[in-house]
């Protein structure tokens, strides 16, 4: 069963793409509120997608990557930033960094869906 990890700070975002996914048969969502939750539910659980947000209060999602992408149990990882952060910079640093796609809010639901299939199917 595909295992979805979601770091989020915000509480109704976490929500909204946790009910996306739930979509997906089969596939169990993680919900975190920070990437520093984020960098301790990691080591416990097997994830196979990482969605995360940029701005976030602690650890944000480019540290987050950075971390991802540098660990070995990691860096094969595919992960998706969700943010309202839409600058072509903050895409290219990501991207840089180690994401595989990168999603602007508001998106289509569905169009984040057909991503996540795609990252999880592989």
């Amino acid at each position: 069963m595909p295992r979805v990890l979601i770091v989020e700070d915000s509480p109704a975002m976490r929500g909204m793409l946790s009910s996306i996914i739930s979509q997906l048969d089969d596939c169990e969502v993680i919900e975190v509120g920070s990437g520093f939750d984020a960098l301790r539910s990691l080591p416990r659980e097997h994830v196979d997608l990482i969605l995360t947000d940029i701005n976030m209060p602690d650890i944000n999602g480019l540290e987050l990557i950075s971390f991802v992408r540098s660990n070995p149990n990691f860096e094969k990882t595919p992960v998706i930033v969700v943010s309202s952060e839409g600058s072509a910079r903050d895409r290219d640093k990501a991207i840089a960094l180690g994401a595989n796609a990168y999603v602007t809010k508001p998106f289509e639901p569905d169009e984040l869906l057909a991503m996540i299939r795609r990252f999880i199917e592989k």
